[in-house]
């Protein structure tokens, strides 16, 4: 039986896989950007750097489809972060899983994990189970919806707020448009965003592990499907990271530029 470290705290469930899976995914993208920048070269510069500069290039695309780039200058940085940290938590449950197993309840940081408490051990024995738990430590965070919602609340509450200050006038009446009694679907249509976000991003990057994990169980027969599979979710891990950052760019754009209506 798989399941997430989680302790609670203040009343909340943490899952620790979750934290510990961010911290490895900031971690990545920050390593990966100082290194980019380390020596700086215009007439030899190093293959990261040229990696760096042409995905920089690619986010200035990117911002310069949703909206005009002179407009769009100061989102580039936003959406290099986000295509970067997406990116990379995307593959990060690819290479392999960590996992461990107990029989026991346990306790971390004098916390006890929740799903190894003595009543789970007891429920799994009342089933007529082999009362062991295993625990998963290591995978996508965004094969966590909590994660992925994290990141759609962010954008939900950035694209509002850069609409009220920039275009406030035209943000809010954007709401009544074409018509007064259109005021609930629009509502609706904006509180909708980040849900559409956070579940796109999460079903693809879940279903993909799942998918992985039934493949492993095949054995040396699945060996074949792996690695084609684990190719495929490279490109689907890039795909879902485009996606996420252009559709941020465009909700910015609609909300701040109202020429673009």
């Amino acid at each position: 039986m798989h399941s997430a470290p989680i302790i609670q705290l203040g009343g909340l469930n943490i899952d620790l896989s979750a934290v510990f899976m961010l911290l490895v995914s900031m971690i990545v993208v920050f390593v990966l950007c100082r290194l980019a920048v380390r020596n700086l070269s215009v007439e030899n510069p190093s293959k990261l750097q040229n990696f760096m500069e042409w995905v920089v290039e690619f986010v200035q695309g990117i911002v310069g489809s949703a909206m005009d780039l002179k407009k769009g200058k100061p989102y580039i940085s936003l959406g290099l972060t986000l295509i970067l940290f997406i990116f990379v938590s995307n593959l990060l449950g690819l290479p392999f899983a960590i996992m461990t197993e107990t029989h026991h309840p346990v306790s971390i940081f004098g916390q006890e994990i929740v799903t190894t408490s003595q009543v789970a051990l007891d429920k799994l024995a009342a089933e007529g189970k082999d009362p062991h738990i295993e625990l998963l430590w290591w995978k996508s965070p965004t094969a966590d919806i909590n994660i992925t919602f994290g990141l759609a609340i962010i954008v939900f509450v950035l694209m509002n707020y850069l609409g009220l200050k920039h275009n406030r006038k035209h943000y809010l009446k954007h709401y009544v448009e074409p018509y007064w009694f259109f005021l609930p679907l629009n509502i609706i249509e904006n509180l909708a965003k980040p849900i559409a976000l956070a579940i796109r991003l999460f079903a693809n990057i879940f279903a993909g592990e799942v998918l992985i994990s039934t493949i492993i169980k095949a054995g040396v027969f699945g060996v074949p499907f792996l690695a084609a599979w684990q190719g495929f979710s490279i490109f689907i891990g890039a795909l879902q990271a485009f996606i996420f950052t252009i559709l941020t760019m465009v909700y910015i754009a609609q909300t701040t530029i109202h020429e673009e209506y």
